[in-house]
């Protein structure tokens, strides 16, 4: 095979009459590049995979694409029948990663709705605010979340359908007794256009309340094309060739549903490839390995926190996991040692990472293999479909190597933030530009590097901790005065949760943790909490001087005490 640059394979690969032929359309204003041989919808693709190979994997549970397929006809027939579902009304979904969660998904989405996916994670007063921001009319729930959803005030237009519950709530049917019942049928037919909405995401942002991120089912499919179409072309580039698998491919679903990561780039991706996809209750790295040995698994995707355990466990353990082919980043950056120690830890497994959004739908910049162990610091060069700048204050485009917001658009954008007009005013800029909120800059061939954030924003293991809705919960205790919450650096996950408070000499630390486990999720209260005697120091412009109490907070702590928690 004859080698030659990115930009040519790019080139030759989406020329008229390939596979991944683009062509430039006007859609709702925006001039992108689409994928002419594109599914049209969520539900096309869904159908065209439809075949007896293995899908889902969970525990001793085992379903082909065809048959998750009957099951979501019957549950999507059901929807339209007895609940009156129809376009554009959302569906919300709310468990752990079930092969329910799937069912649903593609049930919601076959019949024109909007699945909302819902953090699982999400205390009782964040579920409750995400049902009634979206103004959803029915939730899937596993015990869990139908045990908070008690906790919230009443929610009567909403239909309720349990997933897997021990302890069934007057008037709420089980969703594997209802379809037990039901006899097999087609899917409803109902006409999906690639351009009516198919997800919202809730994304947190640095103040307030969590946002919806709403796409379509183009900006969706554009997505997995992109990945595609970037294989394929490093393929042509490198002049290698993936290798001939004697068995089916297959992925482990170690990440929630309810992450684009996990969503898009290993559960979304496995309908076109027909892969294998091997569903885990909650992380745990030996747990992991074992299922990679047993089900012969070629590629994990999962934050930086979730490999590295990974390549502790391989160290350490004789479990066989030479099936792995792929080792990929997603939701937080990777240090560059661990994308060295990934190449020396397994038998032919490469790393490959890449920098996406919820907000374009994971997908932005790739790099993987030896590219990415060339530059182990960088998130990989631009997607086809989209297009990137790094700016300065004033919006004006800076030279390669100089750092400033990063901005981009093309075809994988979302939409906009589900009802908030005024933020999305505040996002794009110069007709279809978003900015990201990210600090960095281009080097002179492309590469991307991610080097701070605008936002307030903390990523731990990969789940984004918005500092404005931890500060909330604080200031509603009655002895916090003041509060400011900031990311402490840890070996693990990356980032930790770090707040400092000044209040009145009644503060007690272990009533204030008690009190913020009934606001916020678990991952979002505070690891560590320093109390001031005095008020919090302040800038010039009077807001409270955050990298100083951070650094105080971060310099205090000994080495073995950002080693990091077991995670969920």
């Amino acid at each position: 095979m004859t080698m030659m640059t990115r930009d040519e394979a790019l080139t030759r690969l989406t020329g008229p009459g390939e596979p991944y032929e683009l062509a430039i359309r006007k859609i709702n204003g925006r001039t992108l590049k689409v994928f002419v041989n594109a599914p049209q919808s969520l539900r096309e693709m869904f159908a065209d995979a439809a075949t007896d190979a293995t899908f889902l994997v969970y525990e001793e549970e085992r379903l082909s694409f065809a048959e998750t397929q009957r099951r979501a006809a019957c549950l999507g027939q059901l929807m339209i029948d007895q609940y009156r579902i129809g376009k554009g009304d959302r569906v919300a979904i709310s468990m752990r990663n079930y092969p329910e969660w799937v069912v649903a998904f593609m049930a919601t989405t076959y019949i024109g709705a909007i699945a909302v996916a819902m953090n699982a994670l999400w205390s009782p007063e964040e579920m409750h605010f995400g049902l009634t921001d979206c103004g959803a009319r029915m939730l899937f729930a596993d015990q869990e979340r139908l045990d908070r959803l008690a906790q919230c005030p009443p929610l009567p237009d909403l239909e309720v359908m349990a997933v897997r519950a021990t302890r069934l709530p007057a008037r709420v049917p089980d969703l594997a007794a209802v379809l037990a019942v039901r006899s097999e049928t087609e899917m409803p037919a109902v006409a999906v256009d690639g351009d009516d909405a198919a997800t919202i995401f809730y994304t947190s942002g640095s103040t307030g309340h969590p946002k919806g991120v709403v796409s379509t089912h183009r900006n969706i499919l554009t997505a997995l094309l992109s990945w595609e179409l970037d294989l394929a072309a490093n393929a042509l580039a490198t002049g290698v060739t993936p290798p001939q698998l004697p068995r089916q491919p297959a992925a482990l679903l170690a990440v929630p549903l309810f992450h684009a990561t996990g969503s898009h780039a290993v559960y979304l991706q496995s309908y076109r490839a027909q892969r294998k996809m091997v569903s885990m209750y909650r992380w745990d790295p030996e747990l992991a390995a074992g299922l990679i040995e047993k089900e012969r698994i070629t590629s994990v995707t999962a934050p930086a926190a979730m490999t590295g355990d990974l390549i502790r466990v391989a160290r350490v353990t004789g479990h066989d996991l030479s099936s792995l082919l792929t080792v990929g980043g997603g939701g937080a950056p990777r240090a560059p040692e661990q994308v060295r120690q990934i190449e020396s830890a397994f038998d032919q497994a490469l790393p490959n990472t890449g920098w996406g959004m919820t907000e374009t739908n994971a997908i932005g910049t790739g790099i993987g293999g030896p590219d990415y162990l060339a530059h182990p610091a960088s998130s990989g060069r631009c997607s086809a479909v989209l297009e990137l700048r790094v700016v300065d204050e004033q919006g004006r485009d800076l030279p390669a190597g100089e750092r400033g917001e990063l901005l981009v658009r093309g075809t994988s954008m979302f939409q906009g933030y589900w009802n908030r007009p005024e933020v999305n005013a505040e996002v794009f800029v110069d007709g279809d530009w978003f900015r990201t909120g990210d600090v960095a800059y281009l080097d002179d061939e492309g590469y991307l590097y991610i080097v701070d954030r605008i936002k307030d924003l903390i990523i731990r293991g990969g789940e984004n901790i918005g500092c404005g809705q931890v500060e909330a919960a604080l200031l509603m205790h009655p002895h916090v005065h003041e509060a400011a919450v900031y990311a402490v650096p840890d070996d693990r996950l990356g980032e930790e949760v770090g707040a400092t408070v000044y209040g009145s000499e009644e503060l007690d630390l272990d009533a204030l943790r008690v009190f913020l486990h009934e606001h916020l999720a678990r991952f979002e209260v505070p690891r560590h909490i320093q109390v001031s005697p005095v008020p919090l120091p302040r800038t010039a412009s009077g807001k409270v001087f955050k990298r100083q109490l951070r650094d105080e907070v971060a310099a205090s702590l000994p080495p073995a005490a950002t080693a990091g928690e077991k995670a969920e």
